[in-house]
């Protein structure tokens, strides 16, 4: 408000370097503040200036010059695009084959907070050719220099397949999976972010991160003290899994459908999204590999985060995930039943505070409507019929209808814990769907008994 910003400017031609430094410093302060003070600065028309001589200029001042035009570049695509136009990818770009490793770290942030903001933002970075540096930059011996340029190869290979492909053709995965078992936690972290950035696009680039040998030292961070280390470890193997049967059955061949059951049992809150996912795309997939869920006691942890998170999104994730495990056949659905998973589904179902993403996926979106439509075994069912409203209730005497007819002991079942008398209860419409369930029912009983 005191015009500072336009008595800054011409101090960044002042001929004593520190005094260009300290103002450079300044305006980065500034600009990191927030968006408005950002724009101020962009509109004072600064970033030329700061731009024009950095290449002969000294380290100090060309870190503090990264770290102005990250400051600027991170509120928005706009101000990104602003600090695209005035020339600052090429300045940074070479500042990428600097000696001195601040320098490098500066301008690896300051790509990258560019880069994340959009898909053309991205291809610009890729175009002033930093993706080869990038890779170049992982492999220095700095910690901080190796974080900063994953992180910026994440942000690059997130946007779309071509991208992606981009940076995998400039060799990064080999070097990424290399850095896997690295000590540092925040390496790990971007390490781990970059290549499930690039494996979530497509079968071949995840078959490409697989074949860069990650199994099995990506499990060890499943039992990471940093969580999240554990998360980004449990989304890389989500994205792998997704993608098709082999390489799902790849994960399990590998142990990682254990770790992730064990991952999710021993963490809380988002943290455990990312395993729960893994669990639901490899459990889509087939009847073998929703049973290798099953048999590596994957069930009770997806039981126990429905009824122990706050989040609906986790929930809804947690129903999902159910859903696809149950849905192939009366075996699968009957491991579902035993653990006691339906009357919470339907709690959630009916609960008023549920969120309607989370009912859709609870209920119209299949995951209890999966499960009830393969399950056979009535004692888990039979409590559903007191609480179950009729959307959901049709399925369970469906159910019923196509069991208790071949199944005396579970006719008898039926009438003494009052099923029958339950099912006589029902107001359905004639002729429709569940009066014909009803009428099947029926005539599996004397007349009396009926009345």
């Amino acid at each position: 408000n005191s015009g500072v910003v336009c008595l800054l400017r011409p101090l960044l031609l002042d001929v004593v370097p520190s005094i260009r430094q300290t103002t450079a410093l300044a305006l980065g302060r500034l600009a990191d503040y927030d968006m408005e003070m950002a724009e101020a600065i962009v509109k004072a028309g600064i970033l030329p200036q700061l731009i024009c001589s950095l290449p002969e200029e000294n380290r100090y001042y060309k870190k503090t010059a990264a770290f102005v035009l990250r400051a600027i570049a991170k509120h928005s695509p706009q101000l990104a695009q602003a600090v695209v136009q005035c020339g600052a990818l090429e300045m940074l770009v070479i500042c990428l084959e600097d000696f001195d490793p601040g320098v490098k770290e500066g301008a690896s942030w300051a790509l990258g907070y560019i880069a994340r903001h959009s898909p053309e933002l991205s291809q610009a970075v890729v175009d002033a050719g930093a993706v080869p540096l990038l890779v170049l930059c992982i492999q220095e011996p700095e910690i901080a220099v190796k974080r900063i340029a994953a992180s910026t190869l994440s942000d690059i290979s997130k946007h779309s397949p071509e991208l992606a492909q981009t940076v995998v053709d400039a060799g990064a995965i080999a070097y990424l999976a290399q850095m896997i078992p690295n000590p540092d936690a925040k390496v790990k972290r971007q390490v781990l972010s970059a290549l499930s950035q690039i494996a979530k696009h497509s079968v071949d680039l995840a078959e490409l991160v697989v074949e860069a040998e990650i199994f099995p030292v990506v499990l060890t961070c499943l039992k990471d003290s940093d969580e999240y280390v554990k998360k980004n470890g449990a989304t890389l193997i989500r994205e792998i899994a997704k993608h098709t049967p082999e390489l799902s059955q790849f994960i399990v061949n590998s142990g990682g459908v254990a770790a992730v059951v064990d991952c999710i049992g021993s963490c809380r809150g988002t943290v455990r999204l990312p395993g729960i996912m893994t669990l639901g795309y490899v459990a889509a997939h087939s009847e073998d590999l929703s049973m290798a869920v099953i048999v590596s006691k994957g069930i009770p942890p997806l039981c126990a985060s429905l009824i122990e998170e706050h989040e609906d999104h986790i929930k809804a994730a947690a129903a999902w995930a159910l859903g696809q495990i149950g849905r192939h056949t009366a075996e699968h659905a009957r491991h579902v039943a035993v653990a006691n998973a339906l009357p919470t589904l339907l709690d959630i179902f009916v609960d008023t505070h549920s969120s309607e993403d989370l009912k859709m996926k609870a209920s119209r979106f299949k995951a209890l409507k999966n499960i009830l439509q393969k399950c056979t075994y009535l004692p888990a069912l039979e409590p559903l019929l007191h609480e179950a409203p009729p959307t959901i209730m049709k399925h369970i005497i469906g159910q019923f209808s196509k069991v208790l007819p071949h199944d005396s002991k579970a006719r008898r079942l039926f009438v003494t814990t009052g099923g029958l008398k339950k099912v006589q209860e029902i107001q359905a419409e004639p002729g429709s769907l569940l009066q014909e369930y009803i009428n099947t029912i029926n005539n599996c009983y004397p007349e009396e008994i009926i009345r």
